[in-house]
């Protein structure tokens, strides 16, 4: 259990942790010349039954309330001490303001310094905090007296935090690994070493993590946890981390170490934030504040999402803009300070890590955010399945929490839905969504094909334009690969047919073009054979390999992008998103050839007759040696390339 002192400056925390343990937190020069806490300190004491009492000693001096934030974020158990002479005072109530943000709900009230003054200032003391505990997460909490100087009521204190030690559940190991920083240094003959508390997960010797923000990876090398050596990090366990492969120089404060696979990060989220009553005057929106998350500590703004302020003593549901991405991830508790980092003005529980900048206060979104904002992963994802339009990307549900691969598999298991795998990503949606989507695409398709019964297929992206709800075509893709698995339609090559029309194809050629198309696709994509390749690969003349490319390029199949290139449709359509996707990126919204050729890796020739086949067809325009993208792929396209 890890214990977090928190309190007035020189009400006796750091004298009080060495009395408990004989451990003196206060480690630097600055600090014994100065008699206070300025940095995080740490000391350990194994318990009778087995295990380790840890404690975190946080500085109470105003200026350094941002550090006792960063000690926060690894508290099992709060220590609040009042100095008996002194009684509750301003630091005393913020640092109780942030506990209860944060939830820190588990703790005692230790009044200590008992033994200058006498019995009657005790009592008025203990009814000060009583007042101040009021209406906050520590309320009932117990309060204790000692005298860290002369050791009255130590043991009695001791016994007591062993008690609750040993009574306390084991902590969930929830979660992929995620590490919050709070110290970097570089140690002799090891190399880097950082400590913290890791948030979720587990990290063990000789695993890759990343480090964010600068996206570096290290090997570990050791591991030290809860101050002895140790296979393995836990979650809720302060750990000391010898990192190879990594410079000392990329790592400070406020960074995170993650699971190699755990790369999302978020420059804006949707929460949950609660307004301090004692503020002055409502939080508008776009009002700058100071985030504070675990141990990071940024610049950001609020936007209110329900409503256009967030009164005092109220909580709304708010998006955070910040300039540096941070790996948080749904549930992360969070604390604001004003824009002069003075003073502390709300918090609250990240919800949506990686949230929209578009239509985030549309009712359906902030539908959508009540829905994610509980615990339980699968409860979220029955919920959004109820929601329109009942498909959910399961991929960013997973991202969002950090979901460990174990936990991944129990939420495919427990949510009563059809779950499929498209362009990398995983989607689920419930039967009645399901039989609902069935019934219009396939009244759409019927009627496509009675109107064209020599084509094989209607395109993708011509059905989902007619389809509603109207949906990004990955996750449209996505319902088509769902709807096939109940072989009432067949998706290929960019087409949608019903699984009972027959293509104008006879039976040789179909076989042939299925061999075609499978050389069309795949890694080389975006440089597929020509028709010679084609007919060296598949043992055909060039001539019959050449009429029946001409044939399916007339059905909509595949298009000549030159002379005996051609390209699947959702291969050419995915390099037209390439291109605005470089053009969005630029100041200029223009992009080189070059740039597309690298980005889509499909060398300079082909790269050329690509841009040029875009160029013809309006997609896009040449000015000079860049393009502009004007018009969307899906739109210039339609369901015919030819």
């Amino acid at each position: 259990m890890i214990v977090g002192t928190a309190g007035h400056i020189d009400h006796g925390k750091t004298l009080l942790v060495k009395a408990l343990t004989g451990v003196d937190c206060d480690r630097l020069k600055e600090e014994k010349a100065r008699g206070i806490t300025i940095e995080l300190g740490f000391a350990y004491q194994a318990l009778p039954g087995g295990g380790t009492l840890g404690f975190v000693d946080v500085p109470g001096h105003e200026r350094f309330v941002h550090t006792m934030l960063a000690g926060a974020a690894s508290i099992d158990f709060v220590m609040l001490v009042v100095a008996a002479d002194d009684g509750v005072m301003p630091q005393t109530r913020e640092h109780l303001q942030i506990l209860d943000l944060l939830g820190l709900g588990e703790g005692l009230i230790v009044i200590n310094k008992c033994d200058l003054v006498d019995a009657a200032r005790r009592a008025e003391v203990a009814s000060e905090i009583r007042a101040a505990l009021a209406g906050t997460c520590l309320a009932a909490a117990d309060i204790l007296e000692v005298s860290a100087a002369t050791g009255d009521g130590v043991d009695a204190l001791r016994e007591r935090l062993v008690e609750e030690a040993e009574s306390r559940p084991e902590r969930a190991r929830r979660g992929a690994f995620r590490m919050a920083i709070d110290r970097a240094f570089t140690v002799a003959g090891a190399g880097t070493v950082v400590t913290g508390v890791v948030v979720s997960g587990a990290v063990a010797l000789g695993e890759t993590v990343l480090a964010h923000p600068s996206g570096a990876t290290a090997r570990v090398r050791q591991i030290h946890a809860l101050g002895k050596p140790a296979e393995r990090g836990l979650s809720g366990e302060r750990v000391a981390l010898n990192l190879a492969g990594i410079d000392r120089n990329v790592l400070q404060r406020g960074n995170w170490l993650t699971a190699e696979g755990q790369r999302l990060t978020s420059r804006r989220f949707d929460a949950r934030l609660r307004l301090l009553a004692s503020e002055p005057r409502p939080l508008r929106t776009w009002t700058p504040v100071h985030l504070h998350v675990a141990t990071s500590s940024v610049e950001a703004r609020v936007v209110v999402l329900d409503g256009e302020a967030l009164a005092p003593g109220t909580e709304a549901l708010v998006q955070i803009v910040i300039d540096e991405a941070l790996p948080v991830r749904t549930a992360d508790r969070i604390v604001l300070r004003d824009a002069a980092a003075e003073r502390t003005i709300g918090g609250g529980a990240i919800i949506d890590p990686a949230a929209p900048q578009r239509f985030r206060r549309t009712p359906e979104r902030l539908e959508l955010l009540h829905a994610l904002d509980v615990p339980d992963a699968t409860t979220a994802l029955v919920d959004l399945l109820s929601l329109a339009p009942g498909l959910v990307d399961v991929t960013a549900l997973v991202e969002s929490r950090g979901l460990s691969t174990t936990e991944q598999e129990e939420l495919a298991a427990d949510a009563k839905a059809t779950f499929v795998e498209s362009d990398g990503r995983r989607y689920a949606a419930d039967p009645d969504t399901l039989d609902r989507w069935s019934t219009a695409i396939e009244a759409h398709l019927a009627t496509f094909h009675a109107a064209s019964p020599e084509r094989p297929g209607m395109a993708e992206d011509k059905l989902r334009l007619l389809f509603v709800p109207r949906l990004p075509r990955p996750a449209f893709r996505a319902a088509l690969l769902m709807l096939a698995l109940r072989e009432r339609v067949v998706v290929q090559g960019g087409l949608v047919r019903l699984a009972s029309h027959s293509s104008s194809l006879g039976a040789a050629d179909q076989k042939l073009w299925e061999r075609f198309e499978k050389a069309l696709d795949g890694e080389g994509r975006y440089r597929p054979p020509q028709v010679r390749e084609l007919a060296e690969l598949t043992g055909q003349p060039i001539t019959t390999v050449r009429k029946l490319m001409k044939t399916m390029a007339r059905l909509g199949a595949v298009v000549e992008v030159a002379t005996d290139r051609f390209f699947l449709r959702p291969a050419l359509v995915e390099l037209g998103h390439m291109a605005g996707d470089l053009a969005a990126a630029s100041e200029t919204r223009t992009f080189s050839a070059a740039e597309f050729r690298d980005r889509a890796g499909s060398g300079r020739n082909v790269g050329i007759q690509i841009l040029e086949h875009f160029d013809r067809r309006g997609l896009t325009l040449r000015q000079g040696d860049v393009r502009k993208v004007v018009k969307d792929p899906a739109v210039v396209f339609g369901d015919r390339l030819g």
